[in-house]
């Protein structure tokens, strides 16, 4: 099974769905990208998954561009920008859906409160990757 997330840097949230969804299941070939990849993964992205017990420190953001030729069963934008502008896929897509979260990077308040919304949108991705993966990709 392959899968591709789709964001707009590929520096938060789809880095985050990537990690956990390599978390529910290691047989899964998992890959994420943005549109307009960031120089990096956002350092609270990486803190608030390793508080459940997911390392992505080694991840890095990468242009869609080098995944428009491959197939894959999903391909999955959790951003309303990603899909506005996902690119046309020269590969076999089987599936294209749309699981989107609030940006917890444009977040704003002291330090807590930041870290608090990016800890919201991490459960939001888990749950909704879990009930997606239950629901399409376990047999």
């Amino acid at each position: 099974m392959k899968i591709l997330i789709l964001c707009t840097g590929n520096s938060c949230r789809s880095q985050m769905a990537e990690g956990f969804l390599k978390s529910f299941d290691a047989n899964l070939q998992v890959d994420s990208a943005g549109t307009e990849p960031s120089g990096q993964i956002h350092p609270k992205a990486v803190q608030v998954m390793k508080e459940v017990g997911i390392d992505i420190s080694d991840g890095f953001p990468k242009n869609v561009d080098q995944f428009l030729n491959r197939s894959f069963d999903y391909v999955i934008t959790v951003c309303d920008n990603a899909r506005e502008i996902c690119p046309v896929f020269m590969g076999d897509v089987k599936n294209q859906l749309h699981i989107g979260f609030e940006d917890p990077a444009e977040a704003t308040g002291t330090e807590e409160q930041v870290l608090a919304e990016f800890r919201r949108i991490r459960d939001e991705i888990r749950r909704d990757f879990e009930k997606f993966y239950q629901e399409n990709i376990k047999r």
